[in-house]
């Protein structure tokens, strides 16, 4: 159904035939005897004259290529692929799968993703193979194996990394002796006040930049606390009106800016083919800046508008964000764009390598430091007292020497199916980095990128996104208000009787099946690399190099 927003239509040519081309030899296979053989494992008569030249494990090793699914949905693939960073993602592609053509557009390819993607076994190579809009296509499998490979070993890295924080998790459960926390009160129930929402409107002329602003306004008798909520891409305030609500019913005053350039309507921009960019690379700089802005026009309004009456403690603040406002919430924190890794990182050389389709964002970073001079980027707001960055993307645009920067408490929130920013290279290794006592990492076992997102307004048109991207949905949103309130009365408001929740023996009581829940404190990165115990993968080569 959302296909045709993305001018992709089904009723394209399918590829009839394959020319796989491995070693010297080269195959003529026709698209339903691949599809025969890929589903039912049966060797036709068309395949049979090959199987002599091709080794049975890699025959039954390619049948298995062709059914991988990768879990993410049209409007994603749409998203990434009309930008710079998916033309060069395509461009990898396409040195696996070619078109008789000698210099072949991108628009086959890139319609044939997005349209298997949108089919009911999701995104596999055989999908792809079946709705590319050529009569022909040309494979080449030993490159494909290649890549499978590549990505088999993320993945199991991936899984074992899950496998430790969980591990890790169980022996600090065990470590301590718990609350009985059937006698504390229930965080999921809210709070006892009652609050006022506004929308208000900041305009910064230097950076022209229009700032609509949700304002949760509690009725307290005393000062409140501020809370800002940073929306990730392609989002807006809407999106976390269920944390604004459950904070600020405790008492905290929550501020929900909607970040222009990276917002729900720069991403219908893109979409409609009125932008090129899911976001400038600016917006790395833009958003922490935004929030400082909004902050000193809070600061300034603080005793003089009415609505406020001198109830904002705008000395403590903390901050909570979602993918890139995860980024944002850690640049806040004291995290430094880190340059030098990002020109490491970015070489081309580096990223032919790469599957990390975070990565791509990150290096638009470096644009930054070309219209500065290579100056140093300070987007620390003092008044910023703890951070929560759910699913953010860390390792190169901080790195452990950005990260190291951060004195305030921070909690990383992970989710283990996340194919927009992977968990290990993203989260939990970023967390191993983390140079400050008061850490937390958090991780949502069978969440994916979006699971945390609330439903937006209406109104505001966003793209719905299939459910099975979602996940739990409703349980992943539990879990953030529950771990936000203890988090931020403990760092934010100084209440320290919430600090019994900030464990994982009250993650262990609230786990679900649907959704699993682990938290850890301790984690440094001598440690992951002995419990993930990988030590021939590229990602151990580059993070934890060997003596």
């Amino acid at each position: 159904m959302v296909l045709p927003t993305f001018g992709v239509s089904n009723s394209v040519l399918a590829a009839e035939r394959i020319y796989a081309s491995y070693s010297a030899l080269e195959l003529s296979i026709s698209v339903t005897t691949l599809e025969n053989y890929a589903k039912t494992g049966v060797i036709n008569e068309d395949l049979a004259a090959y199987q002599r030249y091709l080794p049975l494990e890699q025959l039954q090793e390619l049948r298995r290529i062709l059914l991988n699914r990768v879990k993410v949905s049209p409007v994603v693939v749409s998203q990434l692929l009309y930008t710079p960073q998916g033309e060069f993602l395509l461009h990898r592609l396409a040195q696996v799968i070619k078109t008789s053509q000698p210099e072949p557009g991108f628009g086959a390819l890139r319609s044939a993703l997005i349209l298997a993607s949108g089919e009911s076994g999701g995104l596999t190579l055989l999908n792809v193979l079946r709705k590319y809009p050529t009569s022909s296509i040309r494979l080449d499998v030993a490159e494909t194996l290649e890549i499978a490979t590549e990505l088999e070993k993320l993945v199991n890295q991936t899984h074992q990394a899950i496998a430790a924080v969980s591990q890790r998790s169980k022996i600090e459960a065990e470590s301590i002796s718990p609350p009985n926390f059937s006698q504390l009160p229930d965080l999921k129930v809210p709070g006892k006040f009652k609050s006022q929402k506004y929308i208000l409107k900041f305009f910064d002329s230097t950076r022209n930049r229009l700032l609509l602003t949700d304002v949760y306004i509690p009725n307290v008798q005393k000062t409140a606390p501020i809370i800002v909520i940073s929306h990730g891409l392609g989002l807006d305030s809407s999106n976390f009106q269920y944390l604004a609500t459950h904070l600020a019913s405790y008492g905290f005053a929550v501020v929900v800016p909607n970040h222009p350039g990276s917002d729900a309507k720069q991403l219908r921009s893109l979409l409609n083919g009125r932008a090129i960019e899911v976001a400038e690379p600016s917006e790395f700089q833009d958003r922490p800046m935004d929030i400082t802005y909004i902050l000193n026009q809070l600061q300034k309004g603080n005793q003089s508008d009415s609505r406020f009456k001198g109830r904002l403690n705008l000395q403590q603040v903390g901050v909570f964000g979602q993918s890139l406002g995860g980024y944002t919430a850690l640049a806040l924190a004291g995290a430094k764009i880190n340059f030098e890794q990002l020109k490491q990182d970015c070489l081309p050389a580096a990223l032919q390598n790469t599957w990390n389709m975070s990565l791509l964002l990150q290096c638009r970073a470096l644009e930054l430091n070309i219209s500065k001079s290579g100056k140093d980027y300070n987007l620390r707001d003092e008044r910023v007292k703890a951070a929560i960055a759910v699913n953010p993307i860390t390792s190169s645009i901080f790195g452990k020497a950005g990260l190291s920067q951060i004195k305030t408490p921070v909690m990383i929130v992970s989710s283990s199916d996340d194919t927009v920013a992977p968990a290990l290279s993203e989260q939990i290794l970023p967390f191993s980095w983390l140079a400050n006592s008061q850490k937390y990492l958090v991780m949502l076992v069978g969440g994916t990128h979006f699971s945390t997102i609330g439903n937006a307004n209406p109104a505001n048109q966003q793209v719905a996104l299939p459910a099975d991207m979602i996940g739990d949905a409703s349980q992943a949103r539990r879990y953030m208000n529950v771990l936000s309130l203890p988090f931020f009365q403990t760092y934010i408001a100084g209440k320290p009787q919430y600090t019994p929740y900030l464990n994982a023996a009250y993650t262990q009581s609230i786990s679900s099946k649907s959704l699993g829940l682990s938290l850890v404190k301790s984690l440094n990165t001598a440690e992951l690399a002995q419990l993930l115990d990988i030590k021939g993968a590229k990602l151990v080569k580059k993070k934890f190099p060997t003596p």
